[in-house]
C-alpha cells in the first residue's frame, strides 16, 4: 500500500480488516506479522537513507561500501563481483563506481596479476564514511530495540533468522533486485 502525501497509511488493524473483507481466506495472524515486517523494513530504509544523506553519501553508495568491508581487508572486489553481490547490472555498477571515485570513496585500478581485470578498493575516506554510518545506525538500532529485553532480542533474532533462511532456501536467486529475476 503506497502512501499518498497527506493521506495517512491505514493502521495494521485497518489493513487486515480490509484484506479480510476482500479475501476471506486470509490468516490475520500471518498478515499482521508480514505487514509489520514490511512496514518496519520500509521505515528503517528511510531512516538509514536520512543518515547516509547526512554523511553525504547515498544508500546506493552505502551498499558498495558495505560490500567492500564485508569482503575483508584489503577491502577489494572486482566490479562484476560487486554488481552480482548488489543485484545490479554491470552498467549500473560502473555508474555507481564512477560517482564514488569522484567522491574519493573508492579507487579503481588494473589488477597487476591480470591486466584485463579491474579492482575496486575502499579508500581511507570510504572506510571512514562506512564507520560513521555504522555509528549512526547503531544508535538508531539500539533505540529501536530499547523496549526489548535481552531474551526477547535473542528470540526475535532467532525467529527472523529462521524466516530468512526459509526464504533464502525457497528463493536462492532472490538476493539481488527484482529486476534481475525477469
Amino acid at each position: 500500500m503506497a502512501e499518498t502525501p497527506g493521506v495517512p497509511e491505514p493502521t495494521l488493524e485497518e489493513q487486515i480488516a480490509a484484506y479480510q473483507r476482500e479475501f476471506q481466506d486470509l490468516d490475520p495472524q500471518v498478515e499482521q506479522i508480514v505487514s509489520a515486517l514490511s512496514r518496519l523494513n520500509r521505515r528503517m530504509n528511510v531512516a538509514y537513507g536520512r543518515q547516509t544523506a547526512d554523511l553525504g553519501i547515498s544508500n546506493a553508495e552505502w551498499e558498495v561500501l558495505k560490500a567492500l568491508v564485508l569482503s575483508g581487508a584489503p577491502y577489494r572486489m572486482g566490479p562484476s563481483d560487486l554488481a552480482k553481490r548488489l543485484g545490479l547490472t554491470p552498467a549500473a555498477m560502473t555508474h555507481r563506481i564512477d560517482r564514488m571515485l569522484a567522491e574519493g570513496l573508492v579507487t579503481r585500478e588494473r589488477d597487476e596479476t591480470n591486466r584485463v581485470r579491474v579492482i575496486v578498493e575502499l579508500t581511507a575516506e570510504g572506510r571512514e564514511k562506512w564507520l560513521e554510518a555504522m555509528r549512526l545506525a547503531t544508535v538508531f538500532e539500539e533505540d529501536l530495540l530499547q523496549d526489548l529485553s535481552a531474551e526477547e532480542r535473542n528470540t526475535l533474532g532467532d525467529v527472523l533468522t529462521r524466516l530468512l533462511r526459509r526464504v533464502e532456501h525457497a528463493q536462492p536467486d532472490a538476493g539481488g533486485r527484482l529486476s534481475d529475476l525477469e
